[in-house]
């Protein structure tokens, strides 16, 4: 894990996801050099990754918070327009 990895660990998922949208953009205009493609692609693939783990932590605690008949129940929760 390099120290950019790290930081991102603690980074807010709306800041990481604003990072992953400029990352974006910057490889998709491309007139980025080859060795900094890779290393933004890199970073984006890790912001990426730290988004998914975010939303899968926030999915699973809404899931557990979910009551019914005062048991807690796990319960799907799907985002808007995601298909099971």
């Amino acid at each position: 894990m390099d120290n950019n990895e790290l930081h991102n660990q603690n980074m807010p998922f709306e800041e990481a996801m604003k990072k992953l949208e400029e990352i974006v953009s910057q490889l998709e205009a491309g007139e980025v050099p080859l060795e900094e493609a890779i290393t933004l692609f890199q970073e984006g693939m890790e912001l990426s990754a730290l988004c998914n783990r975010k939303l899968s932590d926030v999915e699973h605690r809404i899931e557990t918070l979910l009551e019914k008949d005062d048991d807690l129940t796990a319960v799907p929760f799907n985002l808007e327009g995601e298909d099971n």
